[in-house]
């Protein structure tokens, strides 16, 4: 009788177990399965990196989105040796002067915009041309934080393995400038059926004054607000290359 209770016992013991054992062994599972997705996760955007890196960026999913709503979707890539240096020098000046010098992030502009919703002042952007180069060849518009963590990803690894005229490269042949036009062989033909090698300083201006809203601000003509941004940004690419803002990828 007494072997009967303690066997009773036993099994009662080993029933209550039983749950906990059963989520244990769900929860290594579930640990093991995420560990294996981001190993893949990793390897599969190192080499999908170093490949964009040695052929060139493929068309892009913003491309294949506009494509699919209807849009003549236009690009003609070309090497950074046929981009004026007029535009690559006002798309520097308009879109991150510190290009040359961080690592993919401005410290300094994410504290500044902060600082500036802190005192109440309107959202401002801190992405750098690297951060876009990530989104606009790997990723996709959109998406909250979720698309910004794999944009910073990205952003590492492209830094980590291209040089800044890599990036500066790809950036110019993925940018958007509205109607269906990526690039800016394909912009310059577009806007003044001039090729993006010929683009004259004020002509570059227009094009880099045009980036951050390309569907609403128009260079065919452009209006007096875009006129205006354009001057300002022909007189900033001067400074950029005078000061040598522009050295990573000029020279």
């Amino acid at each position: 009788m007494a072997g009967l209770r303690r066997r009773f016992s036993l099994m009662s013991r080993r029933a209550r177990q039983k749950p906990w054992r059963a989520l244990g062994r769900i929860m290594l599972r579930l640990i093991r399965g995420g560990a294996l997705a981001a190993s893949v996760f990793v390897l599969a955007s190192v080499v999908l990196v170093d490949l964009a890196g040695l052929i060139g960026v493929p068309p892009s999913i913003l491309m294949g989105q506009r494509a699919l709503a209807g849009e003549n979707v236009r690009r003609d890539a070309v090497p950074i040796e046929r981009i004026s240096p007029h535009l690559i020098a006002a798309v520097i000046g308009a879109e991150d002067s510190r290009f040359c010098t961080h690592d993919g992030f401005d410290t300094e502009a994410i504290r500044e915009a902060f600082a500036n919703l802190r005192s109440g002042g309107q959202r401002r952007g801190a992405s750098t041309i690297s951060q876009q180069t990530a989104k606009n060849v790997f990723l996709w518009n959109g998406g909250g934080w979720v698309r910004k963590g794999f944009e910073a990803w990205f952003t590492v690894l492209i830094e980590t393995s291209w040089p800044k005229r890599r990036i500066l490269e790809a950036y110019l042949n993925i940018a958007e400038w509205g109607d269906g036009i990526f690039g800016a062989e394909a912009a310059a033909q577009a806007r003044f059926g001039v090729s993006a090698a010929d683009l004259t300083p004020y002509q570059a201006a227009l094009l880099a004054s045009v980036l951050p809203n390309p569907h609403d601000w128009r260079v065919d003509p452009p209006r007096q607000y875009v006129s205006g941004r354009a001057a300002t940004l022909q007189a900033r690419a001067g400074v950029v290359r005078r000061e040598g803002y522009a050295a990573c990828v000029l020279g």
